[in-house]
């Protein structure tokens, strides 16, 4: 009797080992490759860069991130703007990058105040031709009571160091800034524009953000330690996250796995002919 128990046991764990794998498999079959038709363009926030050595090790600002899709497949861009200076500015140069490189037509990934960069050059500097979409992430669309507490008790500072290093980034991020920016800066036709929007709980969020998240949860509400999500929502909403505004770029992130989110948005572009 007990080894015909055993006997039926184990064909039952061998069916459901069999079904399970060939869930998989067609799952594996179904599942959108990560690979983009087009390259990938992926633009920096507010005091960006491409590179920056912590502890004797070299990080970039998409930490670990454009190497994760590489191995995937994907052509992958990282230009590097000025880091503090205007949206124009910043967008001046990003739209010079993009024409300089070798491809027709780009998808864009933008982090934060790279999406109003890439947002500017492609309707204000004519690069709509070379951008199939725009995906922006954690971006101050409607800008951040953060940029207005820091433009009023900062802005004589800025002004005065005007000469010395470029600081308009805090003007044109505050919530009138941005309100101009909607009203002079439409989307243009042809390109696809989507957004990812963010948030995190304060015991989420990273310790050095807390400030400035509990700030932001009496201004304005749920946030992610810079930008209210109700700022974020540009275009076609793609993702709801749970990640503060630096595990959004794979910085000391608390359970958020950022490569995972960038391979995501990938699968979804490859989904859409892009």
């Amino acid at each position: 009797m007990l080894a015909w128990l055993l006997i039926a046991v184990a064909i039952a764990v061998l069916l459901a080992v069999a079904i399970q794998h060939s869930r998989q498999s067609r799952r594996a079959r179904t599942r959108r490759p990560a690979q983009p038709r087009l390259p990938v363009v992926l633009a920096h926030g507010f005091l960006g860069f491409d590179e920056i050595e912590v502890a004797s090790r070299k990080h970039l600002y998409f930490r670990g991130i454009g190497a994760h899709l590489e191995r995937l497949g994907a052509r992958v861009y990282s230009p590097r703007v000025p880091p503090a200076s205007s949206i124009s500015a910043r967008a001046q140069r990003l739209a010079d990058l993009i024409r300089a490189l070798p491809e027709p037509r780009v998808n864009i990934v933008a982090h934060s105040m790279g999406g109003l960069d890439a947002r500017y050059a492609i309707s204000q500097l004519g690069l709509a031709p070379r951008v199939a979409s725009l995906i922006t992430i954690g971006t101050p669309h409607h800008g951040t009571p953060l940029a207005d507490a820091g433009h009023a008790l900062f802005g004589k500072i800025t002004r005065l160091l005007r000469r010395i290093i470029d600081l308009s980034a805090f003007g044109d991020l505050t919530t009138e800034g941005m309100r101009r920016f909607n009203a002079a800066v439409p989307d243009m036709d042809g390109v696809a524009y989507a957004s990812v929007v963010g948030k995190s709980g304060r015991l989420a969020t990273n310790p050095l953000l807390w400030p400035s998240h509990l700030y932001l949860a009496e201004m304005a509400g749920p946030n992610d330690g810079v930008v209210p999500t109700s700022s974020q929502a540009h275009g076609e909403v793609v993702r709801q996250i749970d990640a503060d505004h630096w595990a959004q770029i794979g910085w000391w992130s608390r359970g958020f796995d950022a490569a995972t989110l960038y391979e995501e948005l990938l699968r979804e572009l490859r989904g859409r002919g892009l």
